[in-house]
């Protein structure tokens, strides 16, 4: 058959989205997040990005910096059913490995009688990279429907082919697909504030934060006759040039060197956008009240290719469009509402806190209006207790629940969800007055989510796709005071 050559598509959040957090946010910026995960009601330098009114209850004028260090890694496959599949019961597993080997940030606050300024740098969103090395599913399905759809006319047009040919179509036995997908994404956030304390309990921050979107993402089909199909066209090419000579180039394409269809991308995406944010802290006989509010960010990425062909059948060119040199597309950062409870049970000694985020995703614009086929915004819900056992020992552990609101049409191979809960533990060791060092494990347990539809991607087929995922963090980190 004709060779397929096809550099396809953006994977664009096929980015690493292991972190904690909704659709677009990184949450776990902190070793404190990851070693408790409720930190919206702290008082120390994790405060910056959790809480930054609270900044004005910490225990120390002067300077605190703080240097943290994750490392994460994340599955996510897909298990598809397509008739054309040629594995046993037409299912075959794709598997994606994505990682983020250093995941840096860096808080630094000072703070001088009610004046707290501060400011914060880290990837708050993406992360990292994925690679299917075996594909997508989306892309082997269409080019399998387009091989089968393109042939089976001329099958069907000579009865002798019959024998050659007994599906009706050149079907997969006859061709070899090798496929490869990549994708890399970050976005970047520097944040600036300032926090006051209006009154002994009650405290208030303003600031902003600067977003920088880096991602690139390429990837590769081939779909080449093997001997089985060289040998039949061979035996049907002479009755073809005799009885419908307008099918010849047809037939001599599909063991030729040409193509059903070429595409080559090499796409780069960048773009920026600003987030305002506010907060409130109150402190009462033990108790912590915060919240913060981060405003909706709008954010356009720009497409920046390298290698872009388009020659493509029809069922591509929608797609690829999305990916012309320049064009821009619309990946808003929504607002985002966290507040917090915390309880200290034991002065200084064993505190916990409950919090609640909502993530306004339905009023972010995405390409193609995606985010109108959610149900609703993502809810997350956190709990976690810690304990200091002693002046140099403090354990922790904490939970958290994620719901994004998923649909099918919301659910695609290069940009899926799935609902998940999250467990976190570790400690903190304070060496001496002026450093301590934290460390932290989570894992994420995520929902697998079924989609099923009777036109597979536009093939004109039913397919069924599963998809699973699995997420590991692990970090360190070190708070200086002076």
């Amino acid at each position: 058959m004709k060779r397929i050559t096809t550099l396809v598509l953006s994977l664009t959040t096929v980015g690493l989205s292991a972190l904690a957090g909704g659709l677009l946010h990184n949450t776990n910026q902190h070793i404190a997040f990851m070693r408790m995960m409720a930190r919206g009601a702290s008082h120390e330098i994790d405060a910056v990005y959790t809480n930054p009114a609270g900044l004005a209850f910490m225990d120390h004028d002067g300077w605190t910096l703080s240097l943290n260090i994750q490392s994460a890694t994340q599955s996510r496959d897909v298990l598809t059913t397509f008739a054309l599949f040629p594995e046993p019961d037409h299912t075959r597993l794709y598997k994606g490995k994505a990682s983020a080997p250093v995941i840096p940030s860096l808080y630094g606050a000072y703070k001088k009688d009610r004046w707290t300024f501060s400011g914060f740098f880290g990837f708050t969103g993406g992360g990292g990279k994925c690679d299917f090395d075996s594909g997508l599913p989306m892309f082997d399905a269409a080019v399998m429907a387009g091989v089968a759809s393109q042939t089976a006319p001329l099958i069907l047009k000579f009865p002798q082919a019959a024998a050659l040919f007994p599906q009706g179509y050149v079907d997969p036995s006859f061709y070899d697909i090798e496929s490869s997908m990549k994708g890399r994404q970050y976005i970047y956030g520097l944040q600036l504030g300032g926090t006051y304390k209006i009154l002994d309990w009650l405290s208030a921050y303003a600031g902003f934060r600067m977003n920088y979107f880096d991602g690139n993402y390429s990837g590769f089909i081939t779909a080449s006759a093997n001997d089985k199909l060289k040998g039949a066209v061979g035996q049907m090419l002479p009755l073809v040039q005799q009885y419908a000579p307008e099918y010849v180039p047809v037939l001599s394409g599909m063991s030729g060197e040409g193509g059903l269809a070429k595409v080559a991308l090499d796409c780069s995406q960048t773009g920026w956008g600003v987030t305002p944010i506010i907060g409130v802290d109150l402190v009462w006989k033990g108790f912590t009240l915060a919240a913060k509010y981060e405003f909706k960010t709008n954010l356009s990425i720009e497409n920046d290719n390298k290698t872009f062909e388009t020659d493509v059948p029809d069922a591509f060119k929608e797609k690829m469009a999305d990916y012309k040199h320049g064009v821009n597309t619309p990946n808003d950062l929504p607002a985002v509402l966290y507040t917090a409870l915390g309880y200290e049970f034991i002065p200084e000694k064993l505190r916990a806190t409950v919090e609640y985020h909502y993530y306004d995703d339905k009023h972010a614009e995405m390409a193609h209006d995606k985010q109108t086929h959610l149900k609703h915004g993502t809810h997350e819900v956190l709990a976690g207790v810690e304990w200091d056992i002693n002046k140099m020992f403090t354990v922790s552990g904490g939970f958290q629940n994620t719901d994004y609101g998923l649909t099918d049409d919301y659910q695609t191979h290069t940009s899926f969800s799935c609902d998940s809960y999250s467990i976190g533990f570790g400690g903190a060791v304070n060496v001496n007055e002026h450093i301590k060092v934290n460390v932290g494990y989570f894992w994420t347990t995520y929902k697998d989510y079924d989609r099923s539809e009777e036109n597979y991607f536009n093939t004109t087929l039913p397919g069924k796709d599963t998809y699973s995922r699995t997420n590991k963090v692990f970090g360190a980190g070190v708070d200086f005071k002076f």
